[in-house]
């Protein structure tokens, strides 16, 4: 899963959300389930110092006495935690009475420390016990006599706050192991939906590179309903192309044969005039030919370049070049060489690849002594758009050019040496029909010797 990419876009948004939400959801949760938990316990003690109170104070007269059982077990066991204390304030009758569990101790009054009691008149506090376990104390103050004859007491209920902070840990750690499973599992199911839900993208990825290496025509198969428009518009717009492409040959065709026959007309008619003014008319009608040949090449070849789907075998081309220069230049004694990757496909016309190769290989074996090589290979590049390339390197031993010639040897009608016969648009076509197809054309110096012309053209 590449990072630019809309998979990875994708589970990285669900990714981030179940590390930011859930986390954030625990955290509530935990937040809550603890606010209920100390609630409670506050809860309970409430209720049992109400009790407590309430069964000291049942038989009456001003002095409370030893309460019954309020329930907890947990005041009768020695240094339990659950504690209940009875004090006498202000010179009140009577003496302290404190819970079985609490033994000779004695429990500090939350009231001495000037602490403000609730709604309900309880004061709390917390604190530690006898044996140093966290206490949460409830606190409140009650008359048992009159308005003339006040008897205030502190009644005082305290509890183990280890209890309800060993719920609040043991609520934690499931709490902690379910969000993070659920985590896991949203982020697997994320990863997993992308790879499905993306799956008809890669289909009509491998189905369009079927198209550009010629192996389909245009882009069919069941598609889901949410891509079928964007099938039925890319199969019209190849539908289209194609079209052009048919469009645009007719009309250069047209164009040349309109051209030719007034062409030949002038030409044959001031030929046989030797006047200087039939010369000039002759030289600017050849000039005319060449020029015409030249932009209705260029026409043509721009015509068939953005044709989706052609692709042609580049080892047949070579060859049957190789054989035809090897009998038209068989009185020399030319070795002409072809050294081709048995993969190599040109993505392009056929004609185009027989024009470039077949002009760099004719212009070699002009200037060659002895021996033409001709190397193909293929090549992928990591990274590129248009990744697969053909590279093609024709050379000759023959005496080459200069840095400053080879920059001139491009040029159109450029020739640079005028006893050997052409036109000077060789390479200055091959130049634009490279550049048209996304390529490059170069000339080097051969490892023979000689000139190396260089063609960089994609591949399949």
């Amino acid at each position: 899963m590449r990072f630019n990419s809309l998979a990875f876009r994708l589970f990285r948004t669900a990714a981030v959300w179940a590390v930011l939400v859930l986390p954030l959801a625990g955290l509530t949760i935990d937040w809550v389930h603890k606010r209920d938990t100390y609630q409670s316990f506050d809860a309970r003690l409430s209720q049992l110092l109400t009790l407590n109170i309430a069964f000291s104070t049942d038989k009456g007269g001003p002095e409370p006495s030893i309460p019954r059982n309020v329930g907890e077990p947990l005041f009768e066991l020695a240094h339990s935690g659950w504690y209940w204390q009875i004090t006498p304030l202000d010179k009140s009758p009577g003496k302290r009475l404190v819970s079985t569990s609490l033994a000779s101790e004695a429990l500090p009054l939350p009231s001495k420390l000037d602490l403000a009691p609730d709604r309900y008149n309880i004061i709390w506090h917390e604190t530690r016990g006898p044996v140093g376990e966290p206490l949460r104390i409830a606190e409140t103050l009650y008359n048992s006599g009159d308005d003339e004859t006040p008897h205030f007491y502190s009644f005082l209920v305290a509890g183990n706050l280890e209890f309800a902070e060993t719920r609040v840990r043991d609520f934690r750690v499931p709490l902690i192991f379910s969000l993070a499973l659920a985590g896991l599992g949203l982020v697997l199911s994320t990863f997993l939906q992308v790879r499905y839900g993306l799956q008809p993208l890669r289909t009509v990825e491998r189905r369009l590179s079927a198209i550009r290496s010629g192996e389909a025509e245009l882009l069919e198969g069941q598609l889901p309903a949410e891509i079928e428009p964007l099938q039925t518009e890319l199969n019209a717009l190849i539908q289209s192309n194609q079209d052009i492409i048919e469009r645009a040959r007719t009309q250069v065709g047209n164009l040349a044969h309109a051209l030719k026959t007034p062409l030949a007309v002038i030409t044959n008619e001031v030929g046989d005039d030797g006047s200087p003014a039939a010369r000039k008319v002759a030289e600017q009608a050849a000039v005319m030919r060449d020029q015409v040949s030249y932009y209705l090449d260029r026409a043509r070849m721009v015509a068939r370049t953005d044709v989706i789907g052609r692709v042609t075998e580049v080892r047949p081309v070579a060859e049957s070049i190789a054989r035809a220069l090897g009998r038209i230049h068989r009185d020399r004694n030319l070795v002409i060489t072809v050294d081709c990757a048995a993969a190599a496909r040109f993505q392009g016309e056929k004609q185009d690849l027989e024009e470039m190769l077949g002009n760099l290989a004719d212009n070699a074996s002009k200037w060659a002594i002895s021996r033409v090589l001709i190397t193909i290979a293929t090549e992928v590049r990591v990274g590129e758009r248009h990744s697969h390339r053909l590279l093609i390197a024709v050379d000759d031993d023959g005496p080459g050019l200069t840095p400053e010639q080879r920059a001139q040897g491009i040029k159109r009608g450029r020739r640079l040496d005028e006893t050997k016969p052409g036109s000077g648009l060789g390479h200055s076509i091959v130049a634009d029909l490279a550049q048209s197809y996304r390529g490059q054309f170069s000339l080097e110096k051969a490892s023979l010797g000689g000139l190396s012309a260089r063609l960089d053209l994609p591949a399949v």
